[in-house]
């Protein structure tokens, strides 16, 4: 049942609007003044508050200001018998959800709690699905391998700094590079990923860049690059290796100047991106065959993070293993399977060329292939 506090120096209109909501099945807690309302939003958890803005001690706004900092997602709904339009703004740039005038429209009332309690159940849900998104691709393993780039992203996670993630296909650099916006002070803003060995190298400017109606054939309308679309974020370049020498010509101007420009077009654009990179290449090597520009490795690689095959953490192998059974049994919607420890000990002994991509595959083949109990004998069968 929704819980709403009233904080109101007036008996009569608290009285008033706490018949109304436990009328309608509401819970209802009353504050006589700021001090007292702000006490009980310490102590309790409340959906929504109805605030009174003129009051003695402690006024409606200050009370606002600090329960934005004290409980940040609890919508409030500012009440006032001297309603101006100036008043409302204010309230709203508070903060606040919405602005009644006293006495307030009982039907207005209603349905701005109601709108009130949805918002806040949306912001409850989509924290959830945001953490469930960060577990799903969170960096799972305590080698000291694998310790040492949690460690290192942790440290440059904060900062803007550009980073290249090396390592063979298969190993984790996307996740570190997810573990690196999520971390960062960028997280609010879009993590906008570009893999560009899956882009022709015609298209590969387009898709960075974007482009103006009518710069090629098909450019039937405008389009906005990842460099826009990333702007307050970070745009994960995959596969830098892999981009042609006039994208990366572009690409270095946009780290240098932060500025690009579309496709056709003549006009520059700001952008405010940070950029992290990611390679299963030797870039040095590729460097010396002219493959890739020197100037541009040294704008990527201002921290260089690798990540290890998986051959040289296989201490992270069970604990691996652990969450892609409970990752499968929840995109089959089954309950996830035990593995034995004799299967666990020859899943470590294995070659794994691919790396934890390839034994996420292995894991589910095993699920849908054993009984309740993996057992050595089945990862044997099915491993390879």
């Amino acid at each position: 049942m929704p819980k709403i506090l009233i904080i109101d120096d007036e008996r009569s209109i608290r009285y008033t609007l706490k018949e109304i909501l436990e009328y309608e099945n509401y819970t209802v807690d009353e504050a006589e003044d700021g001090e007292r309302g702000l006490e009980l939003l310490q102590k309790s958890k409340y959906d929504v508050v109805l605030c009174d803005i003129k009051m003695p001690k402690l006024d409606g706004m200050e009370v606002l200001e600090r329960a934005t900092i004290l409980v940040p997602d609890t919508p409030f709904i500012m009440i006032s018998a001297h309603g101006t339009i100036d008043t409302a703004v204010e309230a709203t740039k508070k903060g606040a959800y919405d602005f009644l005038v006293k006495p307030p429209d009982l039907n207005r009332l209603l349905v701005s709690v109601r709108n009130a309690l949805d918002k806040a159940t949306l912001v409850t849900e989509t924290k959830t699905l945001k953490k469930k998104i960060s577990k799903t691709y969170e960096m799972v393993g305590s080698s000291p391998a694998l310790g040492k780039v949690k460690a290192a992203v942790a440290k440059v996670a904060p900062t803007d700094a550009r980073v290249l993630i090396t390592g063979p296909n298969g190993a984790g650099k996307e996740l570190v590079a997810r573990s690196l916006h999520e971390q960062s002070n960028r997280a609010q803003g879009p993590l906008v990923e570009v893999n560009c060995a899956a882009i022709p190298s015609e298209l590969i400017e387009s898709e960075l860049f974007g482009h103006e109606k009518g710069s090629f054939t098909s450019a039937v309308k405008q389009r906005i690059g990842k460099f826009e679309q990333a702007t307050g974020g970070t745009l994960f370049l995959d596969e830098i290796g892999d981009m042609s020498l006039s994208a990366q010509a572009k690409v270095l101007r946009a780290l240098q100047e932060h500025k690009i420009t579309r496709v056709g077009g003549d006009k520059d654009i700001t952008v405010d991106v940070r950029v992290v990179a990611a390679t299963n290449k030797n870039l040095l090597e590729e460097i010396e065959a002219k493959n890739f520009r020197e100037d541009l490795y040294h704008r990527l690689s201002v921290i260089l993070i690798h990540v290890p095959p998986l051959n040289e953490r296989r201490e992270d192998i069970p604990d691996l293993v652990e969450k892609f059974l409970q990752d499968v049994a929840r995109d089959y919607g089954n309950k996830p399977k035990k593995i034995t420890p004799e299967a666990l000990s020859y899943l470590q002994a294995l070659d794994w060329r691919g790396n934890v991509r390839e034994l996420r595959n292995v894991v589910e083949r095993l699920v849908i292939m054993s009984e309740d109990t993996i057992t050595e004998e089945d990862a044997r069968s099915y491993a390879k």
